[in-house]
């Protein structure tokens, strides 16, 4: 008689387990032994105000939708913002560090 398919499977599912834990562990060995293997690169972390774009136009109008480019202009108009007012707030720091020099007379 034939073996019936029920049979099988538990057969056939218990070598191929067999067969995946020899090659992780081998990519295990692998990795942490070679330093010939190339490193991972790191992520830059990028700051995006996507987000939190997204959550105010869906708190003013929760029917209206954004596109992916139109949110990337968005995106490109905050930074420029900030980016504005970190200069402006600098040139503010050094006009008030001239004028307390010629105040003290320094």
């Amino acid at each position: 008689m034939a073996p019936s398919k029920a049979e099988k499977k538990p057969a056939e599912k218990k070598p191929v387990a067999a067969e995946k834990a020899p090659a992780k562990a081998e990519e295990k060995i692998s990795k942490e032994g070679g330093s010939d293997l190339k490193k991972k690169k790191v992520k830059k972390s990028i700051e995006t105000y996507k987000i939190y774009l997204f959550k105010v136009l869906k708190y003013v109008h929760l029917d209206i939708g954004i596109s992916s480019k139109a949110m990337g202009i968005m995106n490109s108009f905050i930074n420029e913002i900030f980016e504005k007012l970190t200069q402006e707030s600098s040139r503010l720091a050094w006009y008030i560090s001239i004028i307390a020099r010629k105040r003290w007379g320094l």
